[in-house]
């Protein structure tokens, strides 16, 4: 097909069902691809507007899950599986979604969640508020960069707001058990972030379990806190009150032989990744056994190989042994008949945790076991877990005291699973005040003040960017409407008196009384926010704010064509 001299050829739509071979100006040709005319396309205003209501469903499934009086949500998988929570991560992480910002949305929550570990809930809906006052504005005319930019000087402002109104917590580096009072500021923090949990009934308690972890792994002279050393594990069987902070390493094993003991004292470990068994010949090798008198052989080779083991790690002062692999009936036997317990089938990465946490050496011969290896607990003990037959192994009062397991228990699997989420968020918050203990308050009241700071600063604004200064402070308005109507309040008229109030007596701690406490100065009922957590929220939210106003052209594969 030749093209014409005044340009190349216009091809028909309904031709383009099937490869067609067409030639340019130059005589070069090239291939109209099949079904490249069956796209949907999406330009302009029409992709902003469907990437911001998309974005406004989400906001609008999560709105009502904010706060303390937020409301849970059942999520059922697609095996059919219930699960009830309102921790907004794992809400987000569950959803099935087709739309790219709702997408954009999900990898929000999970940055927030990644690098605070709390405020994920917020970040998702202040953005979606950030799109929708956008869009009132692109639809007036003005251009989405120079609003983009406009809200990334607000977010500026925002910020440096938060931390003129931040306030410092205490916290006591000489003693440790001064923190765990319920009069220390980092338990109040703790038990503030569970308010709004499953586990709110015992509130006290897994704050005490979360303060408790942190500081027994935390170097409070650097400021650090290794999250590694911690870890969060969850039994079936009995009640949240049983759930407790054991320092030291949980195993989900028992001993290999009913009869050894339950308890070592004292324990000197063998930490193997060696079986328990005689050399095996290589797989392209057989071995065959034709008579009595060589299986004698075979047999006795297996027993005395067995006992030479069993000596070199006596010799070694061991009087426990923690093996990777297996060992069959006779060597379980022999290792009760010489007095020695043991436990088998242990993974890799819970004998790494063995060995960090006992000071010892993962031996892999048994010929380079020797005493220096050996790790050190003072006790090991097996432990029922109530109701039900399981036993876990617990190895505490161990050489590294920088090792904590919080044993979670629950009377079933979603109890449990929601307590788990609820303690991570705990632990996250007292993490963040160990590193920098500068805090905001919350109920709104953050919110509200940095709103009438940008509002003050968008009438001294020329141009397009007073419009962004205002959208950027209607926009952090969502959070403290949300609580009000969250707990049953007029949205407006909260809003309106909270604002009233922050400019009468010039109080930036004013917020939404959730809970009926008869106050609305937060920092009376201390209900704080991290300002590491907040400054993120605002940056995190903004930045995707400004990714999405960018996108001017979406082209989806399907066979529905405009």
């Amino acid at each position: 097909m030749q093209a014409p001299q005044g340009g190349p050829q216009r091809i028909p739509m309904e031709n383009l069902s099937k490869p067609i071979f067409a030639q340019d100006e130059m005589g070069r040709p090239f291939i109209i691809v099949k079904d490249q005319g069956n796209k949907k396309r999406e330009h302009g205003i029409d992709a902003v507007r469907s990437h911001i209501l998309a974005a406004r469903q989400i906001a609008k499934l999560l709105r009502t899950s904010l706060g303390p009086r937020g409301l849970d949500k059942i999520l059922v998988s697609p095996d059919g599986d219930i699960n009830i929570t309102n921790d907004g991560a794992t809400i987000m992480s569950e959803i099935q979604l087709s739309n790219e910002v709702a997408k954009l949305l999900v990898e929000l929550s999970k940055s927030q969640d990644d690098e605070i570990g709390d405020g994920t809930t917020g970040v998702v809906i202040l953005a979606s508020s950030l799109l929708d006052q956008a869009l009132d504005l692109i639809e007036k005319g003005i251009h989405p960069i120079k609003i983009a930019n406009g809200f990334d000087k607000a977010c500026k402002i925002a910020t440096e707001n938060l931390e003129l109104i931040a306030d410092e917590v205490k916290i006591d580096t000489e003693s440790v058990d001064a923190n765990l009072s319920k009069d220390s500021d980092l338990f109040k923090a703790a038990s503030t972030s569970l308010g709004s949990k499953i586990v709110s009934k015992c509130r006290d308690k897994f704050a005490r379990m979360a303060v408790e972890s942190v500081l027994n792994v935390a170097d409070l002279d650097r400021r650090d806190v290794d999250f590694e050393l911690i870890k969060v594990d969850g039994k079936l069987g009995g009640s949240l009150e049983d759930s407790k902070v054991i320092k030291g390493v949980v195993l989900d094993k028992d001993f290999s032989h009913p009869q050894m003991p339950k308890q070592v004292t004292d324990a000197k470990i063998a930490i193997l990744t060696c079986p328990f068994e005689p050399p095996k010949p290589k797989t392209k090798h057989k071995l065959e056994v034709e008579s009595v008198e060589e299986f004698k052989n075979l047999q006795e080779y297996e027993q005395s190989t067995f006992k030479r083991m069993i000596e070199q790690v006596k010799q070694a002062g061991a009087n426990l042994v923690i093996c990777q692999w297996g060992f069959d009936d006779e060597a379980n036997y022999m290792l009760l008949a010489n007095e020695l317990p043991a436990v088998r089938w242990v993974g890799g990465s819970e004998i790494e945790e063995i060995a960090i946490a006992t000071k010892g050496r993962i031996v892999p011969r048994f010929e380079d076991l020797t005493p220096e290896k050996l790790g050190h607990a003072g006790t090991v003990r097996e432990m029922a877990l109530g109701t039900t037959r399981d036993r876990i192994l617990v190895i505490e009062h161990c050489d590294n005291p920088k090792t904590v397991t919080a044993l979670i228990r629950g009377s079933n699997k979603m109890i449990v699973d929601e307590a788990t989420r609820s303690l991570h968020d705990s632990l996250c918050v007292v993490r963040n005040l160990i590193r920098d203990n500068h805090v905001v308050y919350g109920g709104g009241s953050a919110e509200i003040s940095c709103s009438l700071k940008v509002a003050e600063a968008a009438d001294k604004q020329q141009g397009i960017d007073q419009y962004a200064f205002r959208a950027f402070s209607q926009a952090l308005d969502v959070v403290p409407t949300s609580l009000a109507e969250n707990s049953g309040l007029d949205p407006i008229q909260v809003l309106t008196s909270l604002k009233a109030e922050h400019v009468k007596q010039k109080n930036a701690y004013l917020g939404v009384d959730c809970l009926g406490n008869g106050t609305n100065d937060m920092r009376q009922q201390f209900v704080i926010e991290t300002l590491i957590g907040k400054k993120q929220q605002f940056l995190l939210a903004t930045q995707l704010a400004r990714m999405v106003l960018k996108i001017n052209d979406v082209i989806i594969s399907g066979k529905d064509q405009y």
